[in-house]
């Protein structure tokens, strides 16, 4: 891959968070099904994905947590931003909260997904996808970027 191949693209991750717990899942181990480019197989990852021409942030969060959840989204807010790059990606990923959506998660997609699970802040499950781990250190510490 030459460094024109090479792109920078701009994902969401949702972190949604019901009595205390935030909500997570568990990519399948097989690279080919995780469908990374940040190479996230086998890890736990907040709902999300990558954004669509002409759709706004907000609207990727609800389309990407419906798709890969079945939960609807009343109500999201952008509350952090962070670079996360492997030799092959970069992705700008923008952070996004929730407290308000209706709905139990429920595996839509089984190729990518295996599980969903609702974790206790201080209790989460490893590995993390890193940057799910990214967008949580931002929650915690209530900072918008956090420079590697």
């Amino acid at each position: 891959m030459t460094d024109k191949d090479k792109k920078v693209g701009v994902g969401v991750g949702v972190v949604m968070i019901k009595d205390g717990k935030v909500l997570l899942g568990k990519r399948h181990g097989d690279p080919e099904k995780a469908s990374s480019e940040l190479k996230g197989a086998g890890t736990w990852t907040m709902p999300g994905g990558k954004l669509k021409f002409g759709e706004t942030l907000e609207e990727c969060a609800k389309r990407e947590v419906l798709e890969e959840t079945g939960i609807k989204l009343e109500s999201v807010k952008v509350i952090a931003i962070n670079q996360d790059m492997v030799d092959t990606a970069h992705f700008i990923t923008v952070g996004l909260f929730s407290d308000d959506f209706e709905g139990e998660p429920r595996v839509m997609e089984p190729d990518k997904i295996i599980k969903w699970h609702w974790f206790d802040l201080d209790n989460l499950p490893e590995p993390l996808y890193f940057p799910t781990a990214k967008l949580l250190n931002n929650y915690k510490q209530g900072k918008f970027y956090i420079i590697d």
